[in-house]
């Protein structure tokens, strides 16, 4: 492991695009985070009302609703990171890293392997940092701050971690079938942004209940949207078990057809 963490290390410590990509998204989502308050205020100033009540009494910062609310912001711009993802892994098949890893040693086992844990380390640090952005947000703005309150649904959190994995594993059975970015890159962002949500609506029309199990429904399900229970409408409160279920097995099926693809094709 720590072998195949030292060449992934070496491919990305002057690799300009990942860090520049990657600053862009983490800073993006940390003005976002911090952009709540000052858009509910902007709100307040227009003499926006919900029912009597003024934008800034919203409690978006108060813990326990903070990690809802901000790993479902960060849900939205998942695709970011995968592009940052998908952009290295094509990236091994056009100036040939891939075939000279081979090569020099490296199993493709081991090299689907890299990729993966690279994706887990990624997932990481976006949950961790989102957790740290949302404790020092929490401790600013919101009245109790008691241990139960800051973690008593900081299950999201974790939840976050797995969609992001899940979503960079079907990035990578993508990138690994396509090889070309340009076109890896379009299809993914057409077939996760238009396609599937399009088709799963038309299915859960139809029939109510199928269009769970489509890979970016059953993703995008591990957080769902927190925003209506200020609406006063029912919103999740807790990650779902079978959700995470669903979303495990997908992400067990991306990672075992990327190895049936790189163990069966040429590499050329």
């Amino acid at each position: 492991m720590i072998r195949l963490l030292q060449i992934e290390w070496i491919k990305l410590r002057s690799y300009k695009p990942f860090w520049i990509l990657s600053g862009l998204y983490f800073f993006g989502l940390l003005m976002v985070f911090l952009g709540g308050k000052f858009f509910l205020l902007w709100l307040e100033s227009r003499g926006a009302e919900f029912e009597g009540i003024k934008p800034t009494m919203l409690p978006i910062y108060d813990f326990d609703d903070i990690w809802h609310n901000v790993t479902y912001i960060a849900s939205l711009v998942k695709v970011v990171p995968a592009f940052i993802f998908l952009i290295m892994i094509t990236n091994e098949y056009s100036y040939k890293t891939l075939r000279q890893n081979i090569i020099d040693g490296i199993t493709r086992k081991e090299f689907l392997f890299s990729k993966l844990l690279l994706a887990f380390i990624y997932s990481v640090v976006s949950m961790l940092f989102i957790f740290s952005v949302g404790l020092i947000i929490g401790l600013l703005y919101s009245p109790v701050k008691d241990l139960a309150s800051i973690f008593g649904h900081a299950d999201f959190l974790l939840a976050h971690g797995l969609e992001m994995f899940t979503f960079f594993s079907f990035t990578l059975l993508l990138s690994i079938t396509i090889r070309r970015t340009g076109f890896a890159l379009v299809l993914l962002l057409i077939y996760s942004m238009m396609l599937e949500p399009l088709f799963a609506l038309y299915i859960g029309y139809k029939f109510d209940g199928p269009e769970i199990f489509f890979p970016i429904k059953s993703i995008n399900l591990l957080i769902d949207n927190p925003f209506t229970k200020y609406f006063l409408m029912e919103t999740q409160q807790h990650i779902q078990l079978a959700t995470v279920a669903i979303a495990v097995a997908w992400a067990t099926i991306f990672n075992v057809g990327s190895y049936q693809i790189l163990r069966k094709r040429d590499l050329l």
